[in-house]
């Protein structure tokens, strides 16, 4: 159930308790005037702005995994969204993933023939999308067309008022709109990367193999031996999710928190997809730092 009395605060107790942003609406005019016209307190304003909105995204965060509960509840609510995030997007993620992986194959094999080592030419490309493409491309196109169809769907609910009337029905929007959409992306993202590698390797012993001639067995075998299943398949797995996390609760946070206008959902589906990018590669670059330092 996701009626108040399941849930102890409705959507307005939630937004007061989560959302506390300090008013302005008692300066004077002439303390506006000053404000407008000094550049120090512009900068002030937008640094605190952005150190609240940060803490606010936190609290929402938190706010979503405490309402998660009915979206595993009713089942079917968090698997439609699996298929809105994941099922659609496969056309995407896959025919991504088959180009990466010829162009790895056409590019690895020209590197690799320099140095009289073509048979690697497996590893080269199984390494390439299992640590680094395969996540990372996969994350910025889910963010890309999951993620904001997520802010945008969101956002109009917003301003069209349906999350209101969600919370005089006494339906928590949080447990009921937010948290399947949240879990429909963390457990799509992880499942999309792996089917990236997947058509990327197929991509690479298509343009190794077939097209240019490097041996079979040769392909395979250099690939079996040279990838490891925990520092490179599963470091590869935690990176995805990590990735889904992130873009989800961007995805839905843009878009709850979106001015209610048409021009303000736009904007929100615009932070969506750029905010997700740069945190998909500081992320990237974190996790890296961690997961294969020193390893051989």
């Amino acid at each position: 159930s996701f009626t108040s009395s399941s849930t102890p605060k409705s959507m307005g107790q939630c937004i007061s308790i989560i959302r506390r942003r300090p008013s302005y609406a008692n300066f004077s005019a002439g303390a506006r005037v000053a404000e407008s016209s000094s550049p120090i307190r512009k900068l002030g304003h937008a640094v605190v702005d952005r150190i609240w909105r940060l803490g606010f995204a936190a609290r929402f965060f938190v706010a979503v995994l405490k309402y998660s509960g009915p979206s595993f509840r009713r089942l079917p609510l968090t698997l439609r969204e699996i298929y809105f995030s994941g099922v659609l997007s496969l056309l995407i993620i896959m025919v991504s993933g088959l180009f990466v992986g010829l162009v790895l194959g056409l590019q690895g094999y020209e590197t690799l023939q320099r140095y009289g080592s073509t048979e690697a030419l497996g590893v080269l490309v199984a390494l390439s999308l299992t640590r680094e493409l395969g996540p990372v491309v996969a994350a910025l196109l889910f963010a890309s067309r999951a993620g904001s169809s997520v802010t945008a769907e969101i956002g109009l609910m917003k301003a069209t008022e349906q999350l209101k009337a969600m919370d005089i029905m006494a339906v928590n929007p949080i447990a009921r709109v937010v948290a399947p959409r949240f879990w429909g992306g963390v457990i799509s993202m992880p499942l999309l990367a792996a089917l990236f590698s997947a058509m990327g390797v197929l991509g690479g012993w298509l343009i190794g193999v077939v097209f240019i001639g490097v041996d079979d067995g040769a392909f395979w075998s250099q690939m079996q031996s040279g990838v490891d299943f925990r520092y490179d398949v599963w470091n590869g797995v935690i990176k995805s999710f990590v990735f889904g996390v992130a873009v989800s609760v961007i995805a839905v946070f843009e878009g709850y928190d979106s001015v209610p206008t048409a021009e303000g959902v736009s904007r929100a589906i615009t932070r969506t997809v750029v905010t997700s990018a740069l945190a998909i590669l500081a992320l990237d670059f974190v996790l890296t730092s961690f997961m294969f330092r020193g390893t051989s």
